[in-house]
């Protein structure tokens, strides 16, 4: 029905405010997430007028309840080259490299929790408190995983154009493009449901180019189509909308590749379980060391596979 990858939403205005804009964001890895840091660090020393000085830098989700960390951990997997499933679909995690990867990765997410540079309550975070807490100006930046945050704002123009910002992801640690991880909605129809026929007709209609093309711009263009027959709607053409046409770049002229659940549907557990999560939140609030949270995790989802039916 639709397809979504994560962007970087933030706000130019607070950048404005100590002097920054958006030409000052480095493109580079290690100094594209210390700019942030810097820029709470900024904000809160030049005390700001009408700015809490519980303003943070960076929006990362840690709540187990909440898919946003397991997409965003997903996607820092990526950065780091962590392969998890080989061209099989078979698990990789007996490997030393793909061990110590996610040793490494869950090191860099958790650091800034730890360092001050996320809110506290991020732990408890549910899948709409990124967004919330982007929206109400406690945090500056934040990744998410669709173009819900300006949508948002979309009926504001001074928000939604002047404001608010989106950034690509910065190149990976090795100085290479990100590839970028996609999500894609579905429909289920059930074998077991007592509309048959008229459930495969409202389907039938619903997946028209031109219908589902109507039904994501009124959804405020959240997310995109997966039709490009559909992105020639002048709607999805606009560049002079940054969101949009940062999206649709990324979808034609950056790699992407789907989550691990498309190769493999026991990998979908691994979402359900929230695995990664969970492993950071035991870093953060039961103050294990990665090691130890690295090998819960990989030992849940060698579980998981070894379940599976």
């Amino acid at each position: 029905m639709s397809q979504a990858t994560i962007h970087i939403f933030y706000w130019r205005d607070l950048l404005k405010q100590i002097g920054h804009k958006e030409s000052d964001i480095p493109k580079i890895w290690d100094a594209f997430w210390e700019f942030w840091k810097q820029i709470q660090d900024d904000l809160r020393t030049k005390q700001i007028p009408d700015k809490k000085q519980n303003i943070y830098g960076l929006g990362f989700t840690f709540g187990i309840s909440s898919a946003d960390t397991y997409y965003f951990f997903e996607q820092i997997l990526e950065a780091y080259d962590v392969q998890i499933l080989d061209s099989m679909d078979k698990l990789l995690l007996d490997k030393p490299k793909v061990r110590q990867g996610i040793i490494n990765s869950l090191k860099w997410y958790t650091n800034f929790y730890q360092q001050g540079y996320v809110p506290p309550d991020a732990v408890n975070w549910l899948n709409p408190d990124n967004n919330r807490s982007l929206l109400n100006q406690s945090v500056v930046m934040t990744p998410n995983n669709s173009l819900s945050i300006p949508a948002a704002v979309r009926q504001n123009p001074d928000a939604y154009y002047q404001k608010l910002g989106i950034l690509e992801f910065p190149n990976k640690p090795n100085g290479l493009p990100m590839r970028y991880l996609i999500t894609v909605k579905e429909a289920f129809l059930f074998a077991e449901s007592k509309k048959q026929k008229l459930a495969k007709e409202f389907l039938a209609y619903l997946i028209q180019p031109e219908v589902m093309g109507n039904y994501l711009k009124a959804s405020g263009g959240r997310h995109l189509p997966v039709l490009k027959s559909a992105w020639k709607d002048p709607f999805w053409k606009n560049s002079k909308d940054p969101y949009l046409w940062t999206a649709i770049n990324i979808f034609l002229n950056r790699e992407t590749r789907p989550f691990y659940f498309v190769q493999n549907p026991a990998y979908s557990l691994v979402l359900k379980d929230n695995v990664w999560g969970k492993a950071i939140n035991r870093i953060v609030v039961d103050k294990i060391y990665p090691e130890q949270a690295a090998d819960e995790a990989i030992a849940r989802i060698k579980q998981i596979f070894d379940q599976w039916q």
